[in-house]
């Protein structure tokens, strides 16, 4: 494949290898390598606390290549995925591509260590365009207003429907940071036609596990926050579900024959259209 790639310069700032990153977390749980002796500290106190917890990153992953796969095929050409992580096979855009060779991507992530990683892994069809944008999930209007989106050269029309990929991200935004008014303000700068796909952890069906598992989260300096369903479902408000609704990410329209593990209970998933 030929690149297609705009990218923003890495930022010459500590990349804090000497702390555990959420991203990395994940890069570990994954079975990536992109990860330091902090991440797998903390990830195998997690771990220990909450043996399921790998299960339910592969099932949420494996729900976002799924979830990417139905709203390409449904014709949506642009995405903006935010909290992308670290590249990870299949990545999104070689998921939407392979539906749409002419399908812009932008991955948004505020880990320096991320967006060095993902400058060297990534490549566009030569039809297609992958950008990528260091921010913050809690800044939404910084996304919005930045060059990459509002420039004269945009990665995404936003007059077009977009596909907004908020993939086990949005737990790690406390209360206190806004979360549904941090994705309405991302909803609102989207047309008609445009799609939340949106990943969650919960500890509803797994309440002391899980608990226990985020206080390693937060005893590595890392805050995560769990939701009910019905906190869940307040982000869809407003949205067009999409079959089968707000599910545990193994029970979204899983692959004929994959298995559904209990532990994959432990979170939420939904694919909602803006009307």
């Amino acid at each position: 494949m030929s690149t297609a790639v705009h990218q923003e310069p890495v930022p010459r700032i500590e990349l804090h290898t000497d702390r555990p990153q959420s991203a990395r977390m994940y890069d570990y749980l994954l079975g990536g390598k992109t990860n330091f002796a902090p991440d797998r500290e903390i990830a195998a106190k997690a771990l220990e606390a909450f043996p399921g917890l790998r299960d339910v990153v592969r099932a949420g992953r494996s729900f976002l290549g799924r979830a990417a796969r139905f709203l390409a095929e449904e014709g949506v050409g642009q995405f903006l995925d935010i909290g992308s992580g670290i590249p990870t096979s299949p990545n999104l855009h070689e998921i939407v591509q392979e539906v749409n060779p002419a399908a812009r991507i932008v991955y948004v992530d505020n880990d320096p260590i991320v967006l060095a990683h993902t400058r060297a892994l990534l490549n566009s069809t030569s039809e297609g365009r992958i950008d990528f944008l260091a921010a913050d999930l809690r800044a939404p209007k910084a996304i919005l207003a930045h060059e990459c989106l509002a420039g004269p050269d945009p990665a995404l029309d936003l007059t077009r429907p977009v596909g907004l990929v908020l993939s086990a991200v949005v737990h790690f935004l406390a209360d206190e940071d806004d979360p549904y008014g941090i994705v309405r303000t991302l909803l609102d700068a989207l047309p008609s036609g445009s799609w939340l796909v949106l990943s969650h952890a919960t500890a509803d069906a797994s309440p002391d596990q899980v608990g226990r598992a985020g206080s390693a989260y937060r005893g590595g300096g890392v805050g995560i926050r769990p939701r009910s369903r019905e906190e869940f479902a307040r982000f869809a408000e407003g949205l067009e579900l999409a079959e089968p609704g707000i599910v545990p990410p193994g029970e979204w329209r899983p692959e004929p024959g994959a298995p559904v593990g209990a532990s994959t209970r432990d979170g939420y998933v939904l694919a909602a259209r803006k009307p």
